[in-house]
């Protein structure tokens, strides 16, 4: 029904009815209109019916045209504020129009009492029921909008009342506020929020025998829960988003968005979200409802919050603290009781298959954090990935105490498990000890953590920005079954929230493309930081260009054009952060154009292998003929040490080649972080700045280990496809493919790590040079920090590119690098240059003497080893030195020997790295094998 509509009235009836005021109205006609002795008997009138007469609550004829006018189209509210007596059901909508439903004060559904009897004198769990027994209860269609008008706005479930809110995925229920609802700005604390009272056990409940009437906190005094039934049902909460509430009742004394107060296993609740509360999301007061699918951002206290004895199962759980960085604590803060830790019955939940994705919010008073479990509380958790950036707070802690801790005592007597549970934590504090009142260790939680053997530190679980593994996550099958452990729980193999595959959030969960009132804000032009330009390819098209100074996001909907060099801040100084979203393109128009991050500043690249981030040329992205050199590249500039930084004490600021004067790095930290790669494909790049001085596909300058840089890969680069100056930035599943110059070169101290690197010259013999050219100094070959990396599981594919300046190659360290290279297969097409060469001098020497070594691998071509000798070297054979039995290196005839396309076919033994927590022991040498390829989906030039 269209609001025009409710104002039509038909012109004969108009007529009609001036005629009967008396009007001067002629309707006179020659006509003989006589009827003769017929009487026509004219029924009554009737009134018509008012739509909303048999709703819920009153008519809000002012909300309802404001309500209205927001959305484009007609709903009526109703304003609900009496308590709920009688079975009473909130309808989605009556004739096709939409009803929405404002709370007006405590919305209680049945009576509450002060003691465990009510007002009539019925007995706790007889309370609240119809003339025929049945639970009072309060009924909400799919699809429901309920909201608060104001902060003392909430839902209260009293003991043997019902609420059966049962959304779908395509049509959640909503609760919210006023706000939301007529399109103003939302936040925390609009309104209230939903509490449900239970007859389940806490053990605050008195142990004379007398009834259980706790008061429930937030709400009105009366709102009681507490009993003796673990079974108790309070109904069913099913596809429910609650939003923007945990009104400040008094200070520090806000509504959490969902209260479950005694709450019994016999109500069911599944895919439910909490969104910007500002307490806890959800908070369990003994009890043992169960929750599968649950979802909670952007809380600005604890997202999950129990005490007193609860007993229930958690499965599906994602939690996410504000992704602007704002307000969080704890993702879990558990307890059983203050005063007596140990007091029965004990808080015991059962957690499996949890994501936690922390934030950086830290202030004097709360940061953000994991899991923290406290106040005797026991507990399981099983298939719990943690993670967070850097300046999160710890994310794992046991409370400790004076002298011990019944939390403690939990751990190491069993009652708190942690199985197949990782760690991810890049904030160097993972776990945070129990201590004593004197600083004493109480328990060591990560070597407690670690003893139990399905349970890991990672540095990278490869999860998106929501928390979703991508296919080649360590997360996917590495989970244990839980319903093996308990038959409620789902069958999962996979560590956290998400298997990979299936969102369960998608549709229904806010943020997720569902759980919206009024229609979201359409994303028009450029996100802040960049300007709109003509559209490119048929896509929306912006500009990046002179220095960032604020964190610029980089969202899906777009195409990016670089103009110019576009600096992420400046050099440590008006620092930012340049998110990149999954399938993003960002292209340069011209060889001018390239992309710096400055020290101190950092890039979040977080790609996915169905949607990479891809960084090209404007040739590309328009559909011409590609080529090398014709954008200019990627620098990533870090506060790590190169061995050309000043000795005398004085700051290390070193220029880096090919880019504009200022770009410098250098500095003293090992572990300087600049940020993610992950996912990201750079084609096409290099161009020539000068002659022979062409920027690398991507350059590391100094960059430090707590870089996370995974899954790239670097195509038709004119120059280096990746060079290393100095540093300790780690690098896993790379791919360089096509690159006219090296396609892995170091400098300068460079001791990072490498690990699944596939190397593949151009094909039909383009122009190449070495898999990797490596030095330390070339005026000081020992010059320290020496050169260092070690890399495993590299394949080299040359081909039989061969001129006067440059041929097809394999490996050739010189200047005095070391390196530890383990599970290579080195081949290529007839005619390719020599595979493995030494430089002589000190690089030799250190060959001799075994600080460089290379095990556990094979050679295929025509040349596969190049000798170099000096006078302190003249015996020295390289081919005889790779081939010591000690080494477990082989040769074969040729590429087909050991290699089918990508696919490593030598079976080799690969080199055992014990417990390392970067190496994988794989089961193979070589990059890629045929059952697990990491390059499909993602990658180019590999057809």
């Amino acid at each position: 029904m269209k609001m025009m509509d409710l104002f039509k009235v038909s012109a004969v009836s108009s007529a009609l009815i001036l005629a009967g005021c008396g009007g001067d109205i002629n309707l006179s006609s020659e006509v003989d209109n006589s009827v003769g002795d017929t009487i026509i008997n004219n029924p009554e009138p009737t009134n018509p019916t008012n739509p909303t007469d048999d709703l819920a609550g009153t008519p809000n004829t002012t909300l309802s045209a404001e309500v209205s006018a927001v959305l484009g189209t007609e709903v009526y509210v109703q304003t609900i504020s009496s308590a709920i007596t009688e079975n009473t059901t909130l309808v989605a909508s009556t004739e096709g129009t939409p009803v929405f439903y404002a709370i007006d004060g405590a919305l209680e559904v049945g009576e509450g009492s002060t003691t465990s009897e009510s007002r009539q004198g019925a007995p706790a769990q007889q309370q609240n029921a119809n003339a025929d027994g049945s639970p009072i209860t309060l009924t909400i269609e799919p699809g429901a909008v309920v909201f608060g008008n104001s902060g003392s706005d909430y839902v209260v479930v009293h003991r043997g009342a019902k609420i059966m809110a049962e959304g779908t995925a395509q049509d959640p229920i909503i609760f919210t506020s006023l706000q939301d609802v007529k399109g103003e700005e939302t936040t925390a604390g609009q309104w209230g929020g939903l509490v449900i009272l239970g007859n389940a056990p806490s053990n605050k409940c008195p142990t004379d025998g007398s009834e259980c009437a706790l008061q429930v906190e937030g709400v009105e005094e009366g709102a009681v829960f507490g009993g003796t039934d673990w079974e108790d049902d309070s109904g069913i909460l099913k596809y429910v988003v609650v939003k923007y509430a945990g009104y400040e009742i008094a200070p520090d004394n806000e509504l959490n968005g969902v209260t479950f107060g005694g709450v019994g296993s016999g109500t069911q609740v599944e895919y439910i979200q909490v969104h910007a509360n500002a307490d806890d999301g959800v908070e369990f007061f003994g009890g043992a409802v169960d929750v599968k699918h649950l979802v909670l951002t952007g809380n600005k206290d604890d997202s999950v919050d129990w005490d007193n004895g609860y007993r229930g199962r958690l499965q599906h759980v994602f939690i996410q603290h504000d992704v602007n960085a704002g307000e969080a604590n704890r993702a879990i803060e558990a307890d059983n009781d203050g005063s007596t830790p140990d007091k029965e019955p004990q808080s015991n939940p059962t957690i499996a298959n949890m994501t936690i994705m922390g934030n950086n919010f830290d202030t004097a008073d709360k940061d953000s954090e994991g899991i923290y479990l406290r106040e005797g509380t026991a507990g399981k958790f099983y298939n719990v990935v943690i993670t967070g950036p850097e300046e999160m707070g710890e994310c794992l802690e046991f409370e400790g105490g004076e002298t011990s801790s019944v939390t403690v005592d939990n751990a190491t007597s069993g009652k708190i498990v942690f199985e197949n549970s990782v760690l991810a934590c890049s904030n160097g504090e993972n776990f945070k000890d129990s201590k004593a009142a004197d600083d004493s260790v109480l328990l060591d939680l990560e070597a407690w953590f670690l003893a139990e053997e399905s349970n890991s530190i990672s540095t990278s679980v490869q999860i998106d920005n929501n928390g979703v593994p991508d296919a080649n996550s360590p997360l996917i099958g590495a989970g244990q079954d839980p319903a093996a452990i308990d038959g409620w729980f789902d069958t999962a193999d996979y560590v956290g929230a998400f298997d990979g595959s299936d969102d369960w959030r998608d549709g229904w969960a806010f943020g997720f493309g569902g759980g919206v009132v009024t229609a979201e804000a359409p994303i028009e032009g450029c996100p802040t930081g960049t300007t709109a330009i003509t559209a490119v390819a048929g896509q929306s098209a912006c500009e990046i260009s002179g220095t960032l100074t604020a964190d610029v996001t980089l969202t899906a909907n777009n195409i990016y054009a670089l103009n110019g060099p576009v600096f992420v801040g400046e050099d440590k100084a008006n620092s930012a952060t340049l998110t990149i979203d999954a399938g993003v393109t960002i292209f340069g128009r011209s060889g001018g154009d390239y992309l710096v991050v400055s020290r101190d500043s950092k890039i979040e690249a977080n790609g996915t292998s169905a949607n990479p981030i891809t960084f090209t040329s404007n040739q590309d992205v328009t559909g011409e003929e590609t080529g090398s050199g014709q954008w200019g590249g990627m620098v990533l500039l870090g506060n790590a040490p190169s061995n050309k930084c000043p000795t005398d004490g004085s700051d290390c600021a070193l220029q880096v080649e090919g880019v504009e004067e200022g770009a410098v790095f250098g500095g003293t930290d090992w572990n300087d972080n600049s940020g993610t790669l992950r996912y990201v494909v750079v084609k096409h790049a290099g161009f020539e700045i000068a002659p022979d001085n062409e920027l690398n596909g991507i350059t590391f300058g100094g960059v430090g280990a707590a870089t996370t840089v995974e899954y790239i890969q670097v195509h038709e680069n004119a120059d280096d496809g990746v060079e290393f100056f100095g540093g300790a930035v780690n690098a896993k599943y790379v791919v360089l493919t096509a690159n006219k110059d090296d396609s892995v070169d170091w400098d300068n101290g460079y001791r990072g790590n490498m690990q699944y690197v596939l190397v593949k010259h151009a094909d039909n013999d383009g122009e190449a040079n070495r898999a990797i050219e490596a030095d330390n100094d070339g005026s000081t070959p020992d010059k320290d920090p020496q050169s260092n990396p070690t890399i495993a599981n590299m394949t080299i594919i040359g081909n039989g590119f061969d001129t006067a300046d440059k041929d097809s190659e394999g490996i050739y360290l010189r200047e005095g690098t070391r390196a530890q290279l383990h599970n290579f297969v080195v081949t290529g097409a007839a005619g390719m240059g020599e595979c493995f060469e030494l430089e002589a001098g000190l690089t030799v020497d250190q060959a001799v003497s075994t600080d460089t070594v290379i095990t556990n691998s094979v050679f295929a071509c025509d040349e596969n080893f190049k000798n170099t000798a000096d006078s302190s070297d003249a015996d020295f054979n390289l081919g005889n030195w790779v081939l010591n039995a000690m080494m477990n290196n082989s040769t074969q005839e040729n590429i087909a020997d050991v290699l089918s396309g990508i696919y490593t076919t030598d079976a080799t033994e690969a080199y055992d790295f014990g417990a390392s927590t970067f190496f994988d022991n794989a089961s193979h040498i070589g990059a890629v094998t045929a059952d697990n390829d990491w390059t499909a989906g993602w990658t180019v030039g590999l057809e």
